[in-house]
């Protein structure tokens, strides 16, 4: 009893002295921490002390008596990942203390602690934790602390004895394990697709408008390309960033598929097709202006600013896609790898909008050289039209509703389309239409450029229209409804049919039960044309691969998933490929963006992992996703045993070869085989 007391009056005495020294004593002991390979599961994590001289570090506890003494602790949802025993290595000594009556364990020069910890060859996580020291400095004992967090990082097979990577493969493999520089061109590189893609691309001739009218001459033009593109490098770099890191992994792809935000975007798109056809025209608030005049740097800035915020929101939907692997590896610790992604993205994003506002004298001849600056303008107003249509399809799907099904929203299309052919035929005008130039004869006349392009607009039309009766469309199921919204199909387009389907096992998959009356209508059109069975949730799904011997794919995808529509109207669609997925595999599509199915109150848990509580199926996928499997892009595909244990080792994600996909389903299904025998099956 008396050394109980007698410790517990040390420790309090070396925390009193420790608010008063303890920060002219920080630097007693220096820490440094890094990892080192050791084989293809595991890594060995060093943490090093270096002790100035003088000092007295505490060693671990070596027994419940001790009274000075140094411990290391990790994340406790990593302790798990921890292999064997802490290893300490130091010249250790000890003595007994006079004052304290008692032996302590210490080092006075220096001190390693090694601790395995699992980790593949493809696994990318955050260890973190924290080393909790005691140090004696003449007669005074202190207290210390010093966090750890290490990235672990995916490698190559090819390795030293020492961990480090001899032959690392060029292609492939995750971002993480590449240098910044290579971050940095692969983010620009996907910048510049993101150019193209219908968010993007759709605001260049708002930018043209704005920079036209507000540059008055050319050194007011650089200042403004300057302030929009440093803009646009700013808030798609930080705010996309912080959005991730504060409120978990999956913000951005739940702004994306919200269907509030589809909402704002499809109002957005509307006005600004209805202003490209000449009903209006978009500028800022008079207001602006008049404080533009007074305070010219400051309303100048202001405008340019909204204007490449307005650029940032709108294209979230089209480039979350692109920057969601970086974003996942943001939120799960390493910070310089998605800054500098995050910065080769917006900066390729911002250069061409940079080169409009540096020429804005250039842009104005153009446009008054004849009209057909105003064409391209009105042409680019029916296809906002047609883009609004998929964003309010995008809030339909989430919420339900019902109002845009798949024949409503091609029927919309095929009328865009058609009046867009028309008007570049000259058949139709608009208010602030030129003129059609006439020839030798006086007779108006299109070019031939006008003419190739309403070919391309009436043969869409033509393409589009068996979509009414069914035809799956493929070049553009991936941003159609699915087919289940469609109320009427042709006999001859084959339907979803639980009870049987092509091939002997297919027939012994039951039907879906739990969540499949509110989940079927989202079945995309390659599940609906082969009468594929999938389920909806995972405990069902699971269950039923136990049942029937068989691995479980988990297809992690979304009701707005662009990408997924594309993989499976691509790679699903595949002969082989169906093949085997039907006959070989139990499959449960995992929706991360379904708003509209509520859980249980008793399902309805709170997500360290997404930072809030769970009670959507949406939800819960999400959660899934991103806590358990380390992803939070879709299309990503996993399997699992009976056992649920992974039967690859990183996932697929979304990638168009057909025979790769196929390889990987054979590799799976031979290590389910292999594997089946030597487990037992939880039940």
């Amino acid at each position: 009893m008396n050394r109980f007391f007698t410790g517990l009056l040390a420790l309090w005495f070396c925390f009193f002295l420790s608010a008063k020294v303890f920060a002219q004593d920080s630097s007693a002991v220096k820490f440094s921490y890094n990892y080192q390979r050791i084989n293809d599961s595991e890594v060995m994590f060093n943490i090093a002390a270096k002790i100035n001289p003088g000092i007295k570090l505490f060693a671990l506890q070596h027994s419940p008596n001790d009274v000075l003494y140094s411990s290391i602790s990790f994340d406790p949802l990593q302790k798990k990942l921890l292999r064997d025993s802490l290893f300490q290595k130091g010249d250790e000594q000890k003595s007994k203390d006079a004052s304290l009556n008692s032996e302590v364990h210490y080092f006075t020069d220096s001190v390693e602690w090694k601790q395995k910890v699992a980790a593949s060859l493809s696994d990318s996580f955050l260890l973190k934790g924290e080393v909790s020291y005691m140090y004696q400095k003449g007669a005074d004992y202190l207290p210390g602390e010093s966090k750890f967090k290490t990235f672990i990082l995916p490698q190559s097979k090819s390795i030293s004895s020492t961990g480090a990577q001899l032959n690392p493969s060029p292609a492939g493999g995750s971002v993480a394990t590449r240098s910044l520089t290579w971050i940095f061109f692969a983010a620009f590189g996907g910048g510049l697709l993101a150019l193209i893609t219908p968010c993007v691309y759709s605001m260049i001739p708002v930018t043209v408008s704005f920079f036209t009218k507000r540059s008055r001459n050319k050194t007011e033009g650089i200042k403004n390309a300057i302030l929009y593109s440093s803009s646009i490098v700013f808030i798609f770099t930080l705010l996309g960033f912080l959005i991730t890191v504060i409120f978990g992994p999956t913000a951005l792809n739940n702004l994306a598929t919200n269907w509030i935000a589809n909402l704002i975007f499809f109002t957005l798109f509307l006005l600004f097709g209805i202003s490209f056809l000449g009903a209006f025209e978009i500028a800022l608030p008079s207001s602006w202006g008049n404080k533009a005049d007074s305070k010219a740097s400051t309303g100048s800035f202001l405008g340019i600013f909204f204007m490449a915020l307005t650029l940032v929101v709108v294209s979230f939907s089209c480039t979350g896609p692109i920057i969601g692997n970086l974003l996942v590896i943001a939120a799960r610790g390493s910070y310089w790898g998605p800054l500098i992604g995050m910065f080769g993205f917006s900066l390729a994003l911002a250069l061409p909008f940079a080169l409009f506002a540096f020429f804005p004298g250039k842009l104005n001849v153009l446009g008054k050289a004849g009209g057909w600056l105003n064409a391209v303008k009105v042409t680019l107003g029916f296809l906002e039209l047609a883009l609004a249509l998929k964003f309010l399809s995008n809030a339909d799907l989430s919420k339900g509703w019902r109002i845009l099904d798949r024949e409503v929203f091609i029927s919309l299309w095929v009328v865009i389309f058609a009046l867009l052919g028309f008007y570049l035929m000259g058949k139709i005008k608009f208010s602030h239409d030129d003129e059609l130039p006439k020839n030798d004869f006086d007779v108006p006349y299109i070019s031939v450029t006008r003419l190739f392009f309403a070919i391309a607009s009436f043969s869409f039309v033509v393409y589009m229209i068996p979509g009414l009766w069914g035809a799956p469309l493929k070049a553009i199921s991936a941003f159609l409804p699915p087919m289940g919204t469609q109320d009427f199909t042709s006999a001859s387009v084959p339907q979803n049919n639980h009870s049987h389907a092509t091939g002997s096992s297919t027939a012994a998959l039951p039907r879906p039960v739990k969540y499949y009356d509110r989940m079927r209508m989202y079945e995309p059109d390659v599940v609906t044309k082969y009468g594929m069975t999938t389920y909806f949730d995972y405990n069902e799904a699971l269950n039923v691969a136990r049942k029937l011997h068989r691995p479980l794919m988990l297809d992690f995808t979304g009701i707005n998933c662009v990408n997924c529509r594309k993989m499976e109207g691509e790679v699903w669609s595949d002969p082989e490929v169906m093949k085997r997925l039907k006959n070989n595999f139990v499959i449960v599509s995992l929706y991360v963006d379904v708003n509209n199915v509520d859980l249980q109150p008793s399902e309805q848990y709170y997500s360290k992992a997404l930072n809030q509580k769970v009670t959507t199926l949406g939800a819960k996928n999400a959660d899934l996703q991103v806590s358990k499997y380390n992803a939070n892009t879709q299309p990503y595909y996993f399997f699992l045993d009976a056992n649920e244990k992974r039967l690859e080792p990183e996932g697929y994600g979304y990638n168009s070869d057909v025979d790769k996909f196929k390889n990987m389903l054979d590799e799976v299904v031979a290590k389910y085989k292999a594997e089946e025998g030597q487990v037992t099956v939880k039940e």
